[in-house]
């Protein structure tokens, strides 16, 4: 329980009617879930406006009301506070009513189009092995030291943020990593945090059906390290020709990284094949099991973090050589028939095009490499051709496939994505619209040391079907295909 009063702190306030000195129960921002005590926060989301659920809201409970548009009629025993920006006045709201629980920890943001999930991961991987407690706020799963949680959104509301790193405070973790989504930022859900350090990755086509332009896209990712204080670093992707943009104005201390260009933390690729690669780091050499370019650069930015946030050089560099790939992140094995199976998340064109050409990089010309990859449904059509041109151009064979429909047709999602392949590819591309007949198929093209690809989930464990979720493995459905499956 805290004060309204005290918990109203750094919020920028136009009205207030009615009394402060209230106790509150919980914050809640979904009127389905208040209760007696709470305090409602009507946002005027994308779909939804939260403000025409105010009466319900207080029919259940509420005591007190955030809105940007005051009812015309308010109760007597209720407290009305008016703000310009509901989503900004929640973030604060809810860091107050943990007692900032941010401030009490290493709090390092990741963002950009492609990396987030596998750098903060690593992060939490490398800094455990380390000896410390460490949390996760990630795309694939929320780690409180080692209490584990589902995850449903890259980036979680800033009410569940705060409730989650005040756990962690309460478990006595110091250091904590987190992906920061697009929509995590434009909609303030990481206002009022209190970062110690941020992570540039690379900018790509992403999302454009949110952000409508690319760069919408690129500045909103650009607040994210305006915001960042002096007393944090900002570490961006040098060879990216966003990654500058990104320093432009920020306050944090400046950090590079780069394989191209010189940088503070300068990677550099010696050898590389399906068992690891052998890098380079500032002219120190390490052996990971981690493949390709967009792990070298995931690499640099995990080392410069470690070296930025005091670990010692040889511990970090030693520990990175132990690290395990992420779920569903190019995560790959051999069958007992010699095919080289990939599982990996690419669901964009530049994460697909970086994906394949690693594979490229490595396989003989006699391995074929066989791709199944697909678009979501309800998302940026742009990407759907882009998409199958590079699986047709840069594979031996490609079937295009479902990638969670939501509530289109599968059948014109796949339409989209043929207008992308040119006439030379068309006989190298076939369409199964359904994705576990698909990986079947590519299963039985596949022979001794050709490499599979099955692009576009990952570590997703179901398919969306018209507001259904389905369960759905694509790891599941190769081993189950090869007999690889724990019995």
């Amino acid at each position: 329980m805290k004060l309204l009063k005290d918990i109203l702190y750094k919020v920028s306030v136009n009205t207030i009617y009615g009394d402060t000195n209230l106790e509150i129960s919980q914050i809640d921002f979904d009127s389905r879930a208040v209760k007696e005590g709470s305090l409602f926060v009507a946002q005027k989301g994308v779909s939804v406006d939260g403000h025409l659920f105010i009466d319900k809201a207080i029919q259940l409970g509420a005591t007190s009301v955030i809105c940007e548009v005051l009812p015309e009629k308010k109760q007597d025993n209720i407290t009305f506070i008016q703000v310009d920006d509901s989503n900004t006045s929640l973030a604060i709201i809810a860091s107050n009513f943990y007692d900032n629980p941010s401030s009490k920890l290493k709090l390092i943001g990741v963002t950009g189009t492609n990396g987030k999930t596998t750098i903060a991961s690593l992060l939490y991987q490398l800094h455990k092995k380390a000896g410390f407690k460490v949390g996760l706020l990630s795309t694939v799963q929320i780690l409180v030291d080692t209490i584990a949680y589902e995850s449903t959104h890259t980036t979680p509301d800033s009410v569940t943020i705060n409730n989650y790193l005040n756990q962690m405070v309460v478990q006595g973790v110091t250091h904590c990593f987190m992906e920061v989504s697009s929509h995590g930022i434009h909609q303030k859900r990481t206002a009022g945090l209190d970062f110690s350090g941020g992570i540039f990755t690379n900018l790509s086509h992403d999302h454009l059906d949110y952000h409508n332009s690319f760069a919408s896209y690129r500045d909103v990712k650009k607040i994210f390290f305006d915001a960042l204080p002096k007393t944090a670093f900002a570490l961006t992707n040098l060879d990216d020709k966003n990654g500058a943009v990104m320093l432009q104005n920020t306050k944090a201390k400046k950090r590079t990284y780069a394989l191209k260009t010189l940088a503070d933390y300068k990677a550099k690729i010696i050898e590389k094949s399906f068992s690891g690669t052998l890098l380079s780091i500032n002219g120190v050499e390490v052996w990971t099991k981690l493949i390709g370019n967009f792990n070298a650069y995931n690499l640099a930015a995990i080392i410069g973090t470690a070296y930025e946030l005091g670990m010692d050089k040889l511990e970090a560099l030693t520990i990175v050589s132990q690290l395990e790939s992420v779920s569903g992140r190019f995560e790959h094995f051999v069958t007992d028939t010699g095919v080289i199976a990939i599982v990996d998340y690419a669901h964009t064109p530049d994460a697909l095009k970086n994906v394949l050409e690693t594979i490229n990089d490595i396989r003989k010309a006699t391995e074929k490499l066989i791709t199944v990859v697909g678009c979501g449904g309800n998302r940026d059509k742009t990407k759907r051709p882009k998409m199958a041109h590079i699986a047709s151009q840069l594979s031996t064979q490609s079937i295009f496939t479902s990638d969670n429909p939501r509530t289109e047709n599968p059948e014109t999602i796949l339409e989209e994505m043929e207008l992308g392949v040119s006439e030379e590819n068309l006989i190298k591309t076939i369409t199964i619209s359904d994705r576990r007949q698909a990986i079947k198929t590519a299963c039985k093209f596949s022979e001794a040391g050709d490499i599979l690809l099955i692009a576009g989930k990952g570590h997703e464990n179901y398919q969306e079907i018209n507001g259904e979720q389905f369960y759905f493995d694509d790891l599941v459905e190769v081993k189950k295909y090869f007999n690889l499956l724990k019995k």
